[in-house]
């Protein structure tokens, strides 16, 4: 990321209570060799870029826990803490009020903790040019159309995963936020085009999986090692 960039932050969306997981303890804080999830993940983003401010949104009724957690494993980064809403919309408008200056903000899952630097790099000032940018990757698996009794095949070189983080210029991101809460709103990039916005598609990375059961814990275990094995550092 280049000395002339604009500012940056990353709004961390932890708003999991670890349903799924049938465990007590919210996704976002079970451990990972050895560390909450979303250490982890907020660790990926100060090391790729030093400077970036990081916006934690999650529920008011997590914060003691998430405190405690820092003081039991030592993490003391700076992070500003938001109020987790209801939905994911509202996480986000509530994490908006921390963004005060001309930016590039990120939206990313708290429980992506393997999303890499290149990732981040590239939808960053993929949105520094064209206002904002989303990773994607393809899609290996044949899909179909399901429509009242049948199915249909379609072309799956037409279509990809989306991922996180999803970047965009802070007075988009934020127009886009005053909109009234749609059931369509699936993510940050369903809010932004709902305004008319075009969004811009960058090279998302495999590993960056969403962790939400626990089979995904097994492989994000046996990714992280591999990653830590063959970790090479970026040069920004």
């Amino acid at each position: 990321m280049t000395e002339n960039s604009h500012k940056r932050y990353v709004i961390i969306v932890a708003g999991g209570n670890g349903a799924r997981m049938n465990s007590p303890v919210p996704k976002q804080f079970l451990k990972l060799d050895g560390k909450p999830i979303v250490m982890h993940t907020i660790n990926k983003f100060t090391e790729t870029d030093p400077t970036i401010e990081v916006i934690l949104a999650i529920p008011p009724e997590q914060v003691q826990l998430w405190e405690s957690l820092c003081q039991e494993h030592g993490f003391h980064k700076t992070v500003k803490i938001a109020p987790g809403g209801e939905s994911r919309f509202q996480s986000v408008k509530n994490s908006l009020q921390f963004v005060t200056e001309d930016s590039i903000v990120g939206v990313h899952d708290a429980v992506r903790p393997l999303v890499s630097a290149k990732t981040i790099i590239a939808a960053y000032k993929a949105a520094e040019m064209y206002g904002n940018a989303i990773p994607g990757v393809p899609i290996n698996d044949s899909i179909r159309q399901i429509e009242s009794t049948r199915s249909i095949a379609l072309d799956r070189s037409r279509y990809c995963a989306v991922q996180t983080p999803q970047c965009f210029r802070s007075d988009i991101l934020k127009k886009a936020y005053e909109q009234d809460y749609k059931y369509t709103f699936t993510d940050d990039a369903t809010v932004v085009e709902a305004m008319g916005e075009h969004i811009r598609l960058v090279d998302g990375n495999t590993e960056n999986i969403k962790i939400t059961g626990p089979k995904d814990v097994i492989i994000a275990e046996a990714l992280l090692k591999a990653e830590v094995q063959s970790f090479v550092p970026n040069k920004i």
